[in-house]
Formats: C-alpha cells, sequence, structure tokens
C-alpha cells in the first residue's frame, strides 16, 4: 500500500477524479468518490472521522458566509427585474452615437458582473434583451455575440465574485483583498474589450451602421433621471466594494449590507414582493449548497495531498527543475486554461488551487497577484470552444444562433483577454495598487 501513499499515488487519485468529471458524474460526487476511495486506502474505515471531521469544519467556517449573500443579493436584483433600469437608464445616458451598442453592451457588462457575479446570468439576460436590438440595429452579429460573451465573462472578476470567495477560502488568502485586487483588472478588460470594438467599427462602419435620424438624443431632463434610477445600484456596488476598501466592514458583513441595499432597491422600484424572495432564497440555497459540499470535499482533497507527501514533492520539483519563473507561471496557468474548456470552471479551480498553493512560497510570487490571474485564465475557458458554458449560455437564450457562428465570434476576444493577463504578468500593480492601500 506504499505506493498511494507516494506523489505518484496522488497524480493517480488526480487523473481518476478528472475521468469521472469527464464521464458525466457531478463534481460534488467525483470528488467525494475519489476521496472516500484514498481514506479508505490509506486509513481505512476508521478514516472517515477524519472525513467528517474535515467537511463539518470547512462547513462550519465563517469565512463561507459571503457565497450565499452574494448569491442571494445577485437573485434579489434579477428575479425583481429591477436589472431592466439599468438597462433602459445606460441607454439612454449613452444616446446617439456609432457603435452605441458596443459601448452599451460592455457598460452593461460591468454593472451586471458587479451586481450579480454570474456570468451565466448575464449572458442569458443580455442575450435575450440587448442581443436582438443589436440586431434590429443591423450590428454586426459576430462582433455583437463576441462582445456580449466577453463582457459577461467580467462577471467572475468584478467583485461582488463568488469565486473569489472560494478562491480566498481555499488558498488561505485575504478573501478581502483579493475581491479589491480584481477592480482594476475587471475595468481594464471592459476598456479593452470596448477598444477592440470599437477599432473593428472604426475600421469597417458597416459594423455598426450609423443611427437613424429618427432615434432622436435624449434631452439633459431625461439624462438627469437616468442617472437617478441607476444611483441605488450605485449604492450596492459600494455597499460591498467600498465597504471593504475603506475598512469598515468584512466581506461577509459588506455581503450582507448588499442584500439589503438589494432589497430596499427592489421595493425603491415597487418589484419587493414575498414572492419574489421566497424564490430568490429558494434558488440561492440550493446553489450555495452545490458550492459548498463541492469546497468541502476539495478541502479533504488537499489534506490528502498534503498527507501522501505530494504538495512537498511538487515543491522539490519546482527547486529542482531549471525553468524560469515566468516559464512555471506560464505552464501553471496553460494547463487549467486547457481544461477550463472541457470542464466546469469550479471543478478546476478546487483540483489546482491545493497543488499550486505550496508552490507559490518556492517561485516568490505575490498571492493576490497570482490568483487574480489565476481566476482570468479560468474565466476565459469559460467562453472558449469547444465547451464553453458561457457560450451555451448564450445559444440557449438565442436558440436561432447556429454554435458555430458563436465560437468563431469568441475567438478575438480570447486574444484580448490572453493580451489583458499578459499586461498584468508585466505590470504586476494593476492588481496589486488597490489591495496595497488597506
Amino acid at each position: 500500500m506504499s505506493w498511494i501513499a507516494a506523489p505518484e499515488g496522488a497524480a493517480v487519485a488526480f487523473i481518476f477524479m478528472l475521468v469521472l468529471m469527464l464521464a458525466g458524474f457531478p463534481v460534488f460526487i467525483a470528488f467525494m468518490t475519489m476521496n472516500v476511495a484514498a481514506v479508505l486506502l490509506l486509513f481505512g474505515p476508521r478514516g472517515f472521522s477524519m472525513l467528517t471531521n474535515s467537511i463539518f469544519d470547512t462547513l462550519t467556517s465563517s469565512t463561507l458566509a459571503p457565497i450565499p449573500l452574494f448569491i442571494l443579493m445577485g437573485e434579489v436584483l434579477f428575479r425583481s427585474g429591477t436589472a431592466g433600469v439599468v438597462f433602459q437608464s445606460m441607454d439612454t445616458l449613452i444616446s446617439r452615437m456609432r457603435g452605441r451598442d458596443f459601448v452599451l453592451s460592455t457598460a452593461l457588462s460591468t454593472v451586471f458582473g458587479a451586481l450579480s457575479g454570474a456570468a451565466v446570468g448575464v449572458a442569458a439576460m443580455m442575450g435575450r434583451t440587448l442581443l436582438p436590438q443589436m440586431r434590429s440595429r443591423q450590428c454586426d452579429t459576430r462582433l455583437s455575440v463576441g462582445s456580449i460573451i466577453a463582457g459577461a465573462c467580467l462577471a467572475p472578476i468584478i467583485p461582488p465574485s463568488v469565486l473569489i470567495v472560494i478562491i480566498g477560502m481555499t488558498a488561505e488568502v485575504s478573501i478581502a483583498r483579493l475581491l479589491v485586487g480584481g477592480i482594476l483588472p475587471g475595468l481594464l478588460l471592459a476598456l479593452m474589450i470596448l477598444g477592440y470594438c470599437m477599432l473593428r467599427v472604426s475600421m469597417n462602419p458597416q459594423l455598426a451602421p450609423a443611427q437613424p435620424a429618427t432615434d432622436r438624443q435624449a434631452s439633459g431632463r431625461e439624462r438627469l433621471l437616468a442617472m437617478l434610477r441607476i444611483l441605488p445600484f450605485g449604492v450596492i456596488v459600494f455597499c460591498v466594494v467600498g465597504f471593504i476598501l475603506i475598512g469598515v466592514a468584512t466581506p461577509s458583513e459588506a455581503a450582507a449590507t448588499g442584500v439589503l441595499a438589494a432589497l430596499l432597491s427592489a421595493a425603491f422600484f415597487g418589484r419587493l414582493s414575498w414572492n419574489m424572495v421566497g424564490q430568490s432564497l429558494v434558488s440561492a440555497g440550493f446553489i450555495s449548497a452545490m458550492i459548498l459540499i463541492i469546497m468541502a470535499s476539495s478541502k479533504l482533497f488537499s489534506q490528502l495531498l498534503a498527507f501522501t507527501g505530494a504538495t512537498t514533492a511538487l515543491a522539490n520539483v519546482v527547486v529542482g527543475s531549471d525553468l524560469a519563473t515566468w516559464q512555471m507561471v506560464l505552464l501553471m496557468m496553460l494547463v487549467p486554461f486547457v481544461l477550463c474548456m472541457f470542464m466546469d470552471q469550479i471543478a478546476m479551480m478546487l483540483i489546482f488551487i491545493p497543488i499550486y498553493k505550496p508552490l507559490l512560497p518556492v517561485l516568490g510570487l505575490d498571492p493576490v497577484w497570482f490568483w487574480i490571474l489565476f481566476l482570468i485564465n479560468v474565466t476565459l475557458g469559460g467562453f472558449t470552444p469547444p465547451f464553453g458554458y458561457v457560450v451555451f449560455a448564450l445559444k440557449g437564450a438565442v436558440p436561432e444562433l447556429r454554435l458555430a457562428e458563436i465560437f468563431a465570434a469568441t475567438w478575438p476576444f480570447v486574444g484580448v483577454f490572453v493580451l489583458a493577463m499578459l499586461v498584468m504578468a508585466a505590470f504586476p500593480q494593476i492588481i496589486t495598487f488597490l489591495p496595497s492601500l488597506m
């Protein structure tokens, strides 16, 4: 049985778990099956006490409190229909200009990302609302689809983000610093997406025909009212991000304040009801339970890696390798990027975080910088062909679009994300500046 306690045994367990996931098993079942098998082989039946204690310790950790609260905040905003207010107000503010729909797409993606943190939800909603408008205005379909999908993938990066909480908890890095660290990268990506769209439009004006003369310019009064309608959503973002940045609230307290602000916004627009709150609670509870059980399984996986000596062996391999630090970082990003094309991003994160975590001190990498880059990397896998889940979310919202057409639309924006990651790698202050102020 000595082989199973060796790093090679951990590699076998890793491959076994990937096979289960690729075979279609739910993520938590794949994790738990591997964990139970490893515990039985390593400790026998007496090891189940370790398994249950690990699950209990993880699920009762107060660090995980922001996860259900962030999910509930997003559910309240979308189920109450208040997100439509943002759509109408932003459209009024941008008013007439060539390529306005691409500006609107990027702006809405940024705002909705900051309000929900769910790329799938943003992609589906904008596919149902904004894409038909863009096509009716004769905007290029491929550029429109690509901008919507890329913009939706800003949601996990811009706080509040459930994925950031998962990374912070699993990697044992300050969740508050990670949340704040995602602000500037998210804004940079939004500007680069918009810049690419406007560059394409300037090179080929037919991609976004000029607005018809009947489409009048919004008056000053209309713009002022639009700004006032958006103000409550700005308060929500400040409650979550601002309170953390100025140091008056923990991530859990900020998330709870965000939920309260979302409920007050729904009431302000006359869309608060017991039925909506009940549906939001049920949906948030279901999603949170699924994420938390996966995290509990991942925690035990990291403990087993440490027990078998796999983490120490990996660190020794890195120390003894001839690869430069930048080459190691490139390799550490390339593997999950490829796997995220085929598998769920949360699963990939929870597999790789315990493996990568002990390597960061060896390589001398800033954990906030590395994990934000890692987050952008796995987010990128979420819309990269052939199995990007955000792609299928948009396909479900707009079934008449051919899948091949959607895939073709995403590739230029994959390049935009990769370029942005290279910029952040070359200038790490883009990620680390705001956390350094805390």
